[in-house]
């Protein structure tokens, strides 16, 4: 908090250490005790047991399963790499802090590559992360290759839409890039319809940006707001359709999408239409690969340039060609004529 965060990120590391201290009382150590030993605890716990947020519903797809319609796998039933080692990051700023005031024990319970640090604490945005082994404890992130819609796929899914809004919603979403976050909170007052952008506030700076939306993206968007009426000063573009108006929430557009989701058979998510809207603008000749980065807002470009490597899944079409193309027989360049020879390099030499 006194890091001005955004209020989602103060919510994310309390619930980390929320985790760090239920193993702490579960072993009767207080927190300025805390060695390595209680941090192999917590990984230990976390490697093992089940994520409560994974609880399915009945009929649904067993975790870790891969969805046969998009190639996607389903969450597993445990804690994600990804999720450990950003609990071990809060766990050590926890420790770096009070450190730096004179409290709690004088070695970080949580173990880090001291070499790593500080090279990324020097790095350019335009410079590519160069590889460091890991800190004991910490757990390998696989790198995940991000899943774009295929045009069919798209067009199903946009098809399940029923109403105005969520046909806005969606539009708004593939054509612009925002996170479903930024996109939730846009009011009229952030709609450009004569430049054909909407003001957004970014996820990472905070700060009120600009991104496209396409004219097709507008035209829905005006047709919700006359089927809808215009929202009061104040509160969001997006809103519920049953009951008082209230503004819609994150949970509540998921579900928009777990609707479609459930209808065609697939597992797509709305960062999914982030992932959908990059991967078309990294793939436009007319586009060069900063001005992307400038649209979507990343940091580093090594995250832009991720969408412009080509999956499996965008080749199936193109290795179908080639399978079924009839192989040519190799031929051979017939011999010489002597004359021909004797013409050119010379009779006896």
């Amino acid at each position: 908090m006194l890091g001005d965060v955004s209020p989602l990120t103060c919510r994310s590391y309390g619930f980390d250490l929320l985790r760090w201290y239920r193993v702490l009382w579960a072993l009767d150590v207080g927190w300025e005790q805390a060695t390595e030993a209680e941090t192999a605890a917590l990984v230990g716990w976390l490697r093992s047991a089940r994520n409560p947020q994974r609880q399915r519903r009945a009929g649904g797809h067993r975790a870790g399963t891969v969805n046969p319609k998009t190639g996607k796998p389903t969450l597993r039933a445990g804690y994600a790499p990804a999720t450990i080692a950003h609990n071990l990051s809060a766990v050590h700023g926890f420790y770096a802090f009070h450190l730096h005031f004179g409290r709690g024990p004088v070695v970080n319970p949580v173990p880090e590559n001291r070499a790593r640090r500080a090279a990324l604490a020097h790095l350019s945005p335009i410079e590519a992360r160069a590889a460091y082994r890991r800190g004991r404890l910490r757990p390998k992130v696989p790198a995940r290759q991000p899943r774009a819609l295929p045009d069919h796929q798209w067009d199903e899914l946009f098809t399940q839409m029923k109403c105005a809004r969520d046909r806005a919603l969606l539009s708004c979403y593939v054509s612009s890039g925002a996170r479903a976050s930024e996109l939730l909170g846009v009011e009229l007052g952030d709609v450009d319809w004569t430049k054909g952008h909407l003001w957004v506030i970014s996820k990472g700076s905070r700060a009120r940006q600009p991104v496209p939306v396409s004219p097709e993206a507008l035209a829905h968007l005006a047709a919700y707001l006359e089927e809808a009426g215009l929202p009061p000063d104040g509160m969001p573009l997006w809103r519920t359709r049953r009951g008082q108006p209230r503004p819609l929430t994150y949970w509540a557009a998921r579900r928009i999408i777990q609707r479609a989701d459930e209808a065609i058979g697939a597992n797509w998510t709305l960062h999914d239409l982030r992932h959908t809207a990059a991967t078309r603008l990294a793939r436009d000749p007319e586009l060069t690969l900063v001005e992307v980065q400038t649209i979507l807002r990343h940091a580093h470009i090594s995250t832009t340039a991720l969408y412009t490597v080509v999956g499996l899944d965008d080749l199936v079409d193109k290795l179908a060609e080639h399978y079924a193309r009839p192989v040519q027989p190799t031929t051979w360049p017939q011999r010489y004529e002597a004359n021909d020879i004797e013409a050119v390099f010379g009779a006896g030499r």
